[in-house]
């Protein structure tokens, strides 16, 4: 079997694809009503919000366009996850090879944040056009599109954008991004890791097992989430608001947040996106780890 750094690093990048699959199939559902929640209009004086919360507004989207609705804007992420957990994990794996001495060294918490850090940064790079177009498919099928401006689906998202704004508009909330992924990649990755060599119990060679797998993972994903939820509403806001709303970028959104809604605004949807990142995380982690397993079988 092939054990040189670079076939890691291609194994990693290889089982984190399946992982990143797993992920969306779970966790979808949750996103649109975080989104849903994050970007709802701003409730006339007297008037109740479009939304009670995260509940409320699952009831209301299955009722009024089904239960498939949850999983609008789907195709998007499954095209682009795929390869972006593709190369988290194998920015992963590169971020372990740059810090390691020998293969056989065990890396701190403090290393493997850092490797996480590295991967988080790789992954923004890709994810921006993504994020940004998910966001406009989201918000539109919610039926109060910010922009004005109606996408007939991802592609005709890409064109619009660019014939507004070049390539700015399409990479807009770059910045939002990566405040939001640097941080929390580094806490997913290194919790994870941590938690793995904590559940790997005496006479077990080593070998996690199914049930501690998905818990470790499932807990990663919620020290993710917890970092950077605040930076996750911003993005949120900055790249689904109608062109030039916000010259001033994210320290604009910021203001507008903190003025109008107090400190919790920077908190909303934090329900779905706690209730999704246990059960996503845990799938990716799952998929990750048998994709690995058998991939060294194999290869």
């Amino acid at each position: 079997s092939l054990t040189s750094p670079m076939s890691d690093v291609f194994l990693n990048f290889m089982a984190g694809g399946v992982g990143g699959m797993c992920t969306v199939i779970v966790g979808h559902p949750f996103d649109t009503v975080k989104l849903r929640l994050q970007t709802m209009p701003k409730p006339a004086p007297g008037q109740k919000p479009l939304f009670m919360g995260a509940l409320d507004c699952c009831k209301r989207t299955i009722a009024k366009e089904g239960v498939f609705a949850l999983y609008k804007g789907m195709a998007a992420p499954l095209v682009g996850v795929t390869p972006l957990f593709a190369v988290f994990f194998g920015g992963c794996a590169i971020g372990k090879y740059i810090q390691q001495k020998s293969p056989d060294q065990e890396m701190s918490i403090l290393q493997n944040a850092n490797s996480g850090a590295i991967a988080g940064l790789m992954m923004t790079s890709i994810m921006v056009p993504g994020e940004r177009i998910k966001c406009l498919l989201q918000v539109q099928s919610a039926g109060h599109a910010p922009t004005g401006v109606h996408y007939d689906g991802p592609m005709d998202v890409v064109k619009k954008l660019y014939k507004q704004g070049g390539i700015a508009s399409i990479y807009r909330g770059t910045a939002a991004t990566l405040l939001r992924d640097i941080p929390a990649s580094a806490a997913y990755y290194s919790v994870y890791e941590y938690l793995k060599k904590k559940f790997v119990g005496e006479g077990s060679h080593g070998k996690l097992s199914p049930g501690a797998t998905l818990m470790a993972g499932g807990l990663a994903g919620i020290a993710n989430w917890s970092v950077c939820i605040p930076a996750d509403v911003l993005k949120s806001r900055l790249q689904t608001a109608p062109e030039g709303k916000y010259p001033g970028g994210i320290r604009e959104v910021l203001k507008e947040v903190l003025r109008e809604e107090g400190p919790k605004g920077l908190f909303k949807g934090i329900t779905p996106v706690m209730l999704r990142a246990f059960p996503a995380s845990a799938a990716c982690f799952f998929g990750l780890e048998l994709s690995l397993h058998y991939l060294r079988m194999f290869i």
